[in-house]
């Protein structure tokens, strides 16, 4: 196992939408998942997206009471039409704070390690990892989203003067 270095914002790996997981009976998809548990665990997060350690693979973790879940191709079947407004942080976006609005309760569609199918319902602070987790996986930062800051915007503001131009009103040019 080795513990993995975080990327974080503004790196475009962030931004990348990662393809499904299709081979199943390689020790790389394990020996990703058991690097990511310790990344987890060092970082003492609550989730994981494969994209925050740098590989393009629809993996997730989540840190329950009952240990760490693992979920391949993770998908959102179904959502509350009641919604909860929490704060959230990113490991990839250190320092940040902000409220988001998620729904309360979702139908979760995923697979095993070990390419097995399953489903169950998350509610409440499970849901909203799961679905901060899953917006990982389709290139969505949490401050996409985010209402209102409650902490670090000034650190971002910073970021954007220096990694997007445009937000300052600057412009660039590049010749071919």
């Amino acid at each position: 196992m080795a513990d993995l270095p975080l990327v974080t914002y503004p790196n475009p790996q962030l931004r990348q939408v990662v393809g499904p997981v299709v081979d199943f009976d390689v020790p790389e998809l394990s020996a990703l998942i058991a690097d990511m548990e310790q990344t987890l665990r060092r970082a003492k997060g609550l989730g994981l997206a494969a994209p925050q350690v740098g590989s393009a693979q629809r993996v997730v973790l989540v840190n329950t009471r009952d240990g760490m879940l693992a979920l391949v191709n993770p998908n959102i079947s179904e959502r509350s039409a009641e919604q909860e407004t929490g704060e959230e942080g990113c490991l990839s976006v250190p320092r940040v704070f902000g409220l988001v609005s998620r729904a309360k309760s979702i139908g979760v569609q995923a697979q095993t390690a070990a390419g097995e199918t399953v489903t169950f319902r998350a509610d409440g602070l499970f849901a909203r990892v799961i679905q901060h987790e899953i917006d990982h996986l389709d290139g969505i930062l949490f401050i996409d989203r985010v209402k209102k800051f409650t902490g670090g915007s000034v650190l971002l503001k910073g970021m954007w003067e220096k990694f997007l131009p445009h937000r300052t009103g600057k412009t660039t040019t590049s010749k071919h």
